[in-house]
């Protein structure tokens, strides 16, 4: 009986964590050099398997940029995304923009249109403008900058 208590405890304790925001990011040195030095190196958990595969599969024209890596570097990143990567619908981007996912735009329906046009925050995609602490995997409103609660 004390092993029941203790699962409902660890699940609970777990579920409300998520729930917080704050998520320990899967680590990938790798990923992170390689993605981080553009942009933030967004969590895997945010696609699904399939929208990085296709995204890691047109490296050359990656967001009218040339991401290209080689082919060893490239199979380490994607075997991670995919190993980590976001389950079901609210996860799909047929863009394989992160912010046209059905999760994102609920998470930030309340946002105003002139906010993501603002000069300094630019696009949907600079989540690190309001999501000050998203880098080590504080996605939660407590981790953000007054000018994006």
């Amino acid at each position: 009986m004390k092993w029941l208590a203790a699962l409902v405890f660890i699940l609970s304790s777990t579920m409300a964590h998520a729930e917080s925001g704050k998520r320990s990011p899967p680590d990938n040195p790798k990923w992170k050099e390689e993605c981080g030095s553009c942009h933030i190196a967004y969590p895997p958990i945010l696609l699904t398997a399939d929208n990085w595969q296709r995204l890691m599969g047109g490296l050359d024209k990656h967001f009218d940029a040339n991401a290209i890596l080689n082919a060893e570097d490239n199979k380490e990143i994607l075997d991670f995304l995919q190993h980590n990567a976001g389950n079901g619908g609210k996860f799909s981007a047929p863009s394989m923009r992160i912010s046209k996912t059905p999760w994102f735009t609920r998470q930030h329906r309340e946002i105003s249109s002139h906010f993501w046009s603002d000069r300094v925050v630019k696009s949907r995609s600079n989540c690190a403008v309001c999501h000050i602490n998203a880098e080590s995997g504080d996605w939660s409103k407590h981790g953000m900058h007054a000018s994006g609660s």
